[in-house]
């Protein structure tokens, strides 16, 4: 197959995959487009980039996976931001989305705790021209030297709501984050009501992430 052929090939599951989403219920059309901009296979290892555009979690080494499609639409269209907003992301995993969000005008910055995914993902990022602010960190304690941030979106499934997110929050800003067991998780929307960090929350779909690791997350040991 040619470079072209492939390249089409690649588009053709992008514009399957935006229809998916659509199906599914995903309306924001400032996320379609960014997930049909953004070319999700080069996010994948290569043995696995057949499939790419299914809509499902796949591996990306250290025990970590890709979100599916419908999990990065999910909880990407629940931060409701803005073009040039600030989204703090926790769990840089592959880097797609840090790519999703850039795609839509947002000032992304992002934590990972395992450096060997994060320096994958930032020469990937970065091969693509990608503006964001990365650290290797404890994702679960945020980055209070950037804060307050329009929304934050936690991609590992936490034992309860970090307080310290909501904390670097704005007013009116939107935690995303999965809280459950190590096995089920159910998706949250946080509302920071008020300087006092006072919220309300609002439950969406359940999923399964892999764990949350730090300080106000699950430990090493944890299952």
């Amino acid at each position: 197959m040619t470079k072209t052929g492939l390249l089409d090939k690649y588009l053709e599951a992008r514009e399957d995959m935006v229809r998916l989403l659509k199906d599914r219920g995903i309306a924001d059309e400032r996320v379609l487009k960014a997930m049909l901009q953004v070319e999700r296979h080069l996010f994948v290892p290569i043995p696995l980039r057949n499939h790419a555009y299914d809509d499902a979690a796949l591996p990306i080494g250290e025990g970590q996976t890709i979100s599916q499609p419908f999990t990065v639409a999910v909880m990407t269209e629940a931060l409701h931001v803005n073009e040039y907003d600030k989204v703090l992301e926790i769990g840089t995993g592959s880097g797609y989305q840090t790519a999703i969000l850039a795609a839509m005008g947002i000032r992304v910055f992002t934590i990972e705790r395992i450096s060997s995914l994060l320096k994958t993902a930032r020469q990937i990022l970065e091969s693509l021209n990608v503006k964001f602010v990365s650290k290797t960190s404890d994702g679960t304690i945020g980055w209070k030297e950037f804060s307050p941030f329009d929304g934050i979106v936690v991609t590992a499934g936490a034992p309860e709501i970090p307080k310290t997110l909501i904390e670097q929050l704005k007013v009116g800003g939107k935690l995303v984050v999965p809280v459950g067991s190590l096995d089920f998780q159910q998706m949250k929307v946080v509302t920071k009501l008020n300087e006092n960090n006072e919220f309300e929350v609002a439950d969406k779909a359940d999923f399964k992430f892999v764990p949350l690791i730090g300080r106000e997350g699950w430990h090493e040991n944890d299952g």
